[in-house]
């Protein structure tokens, strides 16, 4: 019986080791394989993992022979770890090979917000005291302020008149937070310094600065930049655009970067217009193309699962208006099929880069990335603490929020 428990035992253990092994196994696949992929009609679905992926679609091995979908349709995969375990179920749309003029120019954006953006509270010295009517009535930093009295609001001086001219009566404003409006009653006090009335608030009503353009695409007609969105600086919330526009630019110096200090490109507006600023989102901006760029032949796209950890080049602009490539590495994160954003880890290795920028610097975002003569994303951001490292975006996730100002513009003209 000594022998059956030792066995019992053992089995128990080796049954525990394999279901440990199983589960660490799925999750770690869950978290390196993405829910939705794109693949070009006649191609195989591929993976980058070191764990073997067979697809599955109709309980069939996936092959050229079992993908008869045309472009444009959608079919459901299920996915087995080393062909017998199966841990996930995704979503794959056949589609042309898509090409884009490549451009790495600088260019210069201004951005109107929806209302005024509340940057700061702060206290309001009055006779009575130090007092915040803007605080008391539920305002908080981030908020927009859309409307007083049921007039709109767009400028930070229309504001202010606005509260002068309230004699000290309390006023009805309509904020946005969050995506949602709601209305808050503002009575104003005058301030014991100026004499002038006063609600506890400062206030922004645009945004501009230099980024660099990724790509245009003749498929939508819509220009891509910055590859992330525009975020006030001191409320870190993306910024909810009223209107703004795109023009070209120029680079005219270099603030170097250094551990702790990101550096950036300085530059000027040249002001030939691009168009105006269709979408800020969280992959970049967006315009219709309006105005003339000068583009080059065009480039493939690459699919995100064609991206390899590796050798790499950063088409970017430091001196002037023209681009020049760099070399890089880029490896993509572990986390990179579930942002929309920071996708891929760069390195920058090309010594000339490195001695005028000292690696990745502010206005080198949205930068294109090229691998193997593809594009497969644009630089997003610097690491503060080395700014020879930065992160990217696939370019797959740019041309997708290019179709939607596309299909956007569709539904606007029919």
């Amino acid at each position: 019986m000594k022998w059956m428990r030792g066995f019992v035992k053992t089995f128990f253990f080796l049954f525990l080791a394999l279901d440990i092994a199983v589960f660490g196994t799925i999750f770690y696949l869950d978290m390196t394989v993405s829910q939705n992929y794109k693949i070009k009609k006649g191609e195989l679905l591929s993976f980058d993992t070191t764990i073997p992926i067979t697809a599955v679609y109709e309980g069939v091995k996936m092959s050229q022979s079992v993908n008869p979908h045309n472009i444009g349709e959608y079919f459901d995969v299920e996915l087995k770890a080393f062909g017998v375990i199966p841990f996930s179920t995704v979503n794959v749309e056949v589609v042309d090979e898509m090409y884009v003029a490549v451009l790495g120019t600088p260019f210069g954006m201004k951005l109107y917000t929806e209302g005024v953006l509340v940057i700061d509270l702060t206290g309001v010295e009055t006779e009575i005291g130090n007092q915040n009517p803007a605080e008391k009535a539920g305002v908080r930093k981030g908020d927009y302020i859309v409307s007083v009295e049921g007039k709109n609001i767009y400028t930070n001086e229309e504001l202010s008149a606005a509260v002068e001219n309230s004699a000290g009566n309390p006023l009805k404003m309509q904020i946005s937070r969050g995506g949602k409006t709601m209305t808050v009653q503002i009575t104003p006090v005058k301030s014991k310094e100026t004499g002038g009335y006063k609600i506890g608030l400062w206030v922004r009503d645009s945004s501009a600065g230099i980024g660099t353009l990724t790509c245009y695409s003749p498929a939508t007609g819509v220009v891509c930049g910055l590859g992330h969105g525009v975020c006030d600086e001191d409320t870190g919330e993306l910024l909810e655009l009223n209107s703004g526009e795109l023009v070209t630019a120029e680079i005219v110096s270099v603030e170097k970067g250094a551990v702790g200090s990101p550096g950036q490109l300085k530059g000027r507006f040249t002001y030939h217009d691009i168009g105006a600023i269709d979408i800020n989102s969280e992959s970049g901006v967006y315009s219709l193309l309006k105005g003339k760029l000068s583009l080059s032949n065009l480039t493939e796209v690459a699919l995100k699962q064609e991206v390899k950890d590796g050798e790499a080049q950063i088409l970017c602009t430091v001196e002037g208006g023209e681009p020049a490539l760099y070399a890089c590495r880029v490896k993509k994160r572990n986390s990179a099929y579930y942002s929309s954003t920071q996708n891929l880890v760069i390195t920058v290795t090309d010594r000339e880069l490195l001695a005028k920028t000292g690696g990745i610097v502010q206005g080198m975002s949205g930068s294109p990335i090229l691998q193997n003569g593809k594009l497969i994303g644009a630089v997003t951001h610097v690491m503060v603490d080395d700014p020879t490292n930065g992160y990217g975006i696939f370019a797959e996730n740019m041309l997708e929020t290019a179709k939607s100002v596309f299909g956007e513009q569709l539904k606007e003209a029919s």
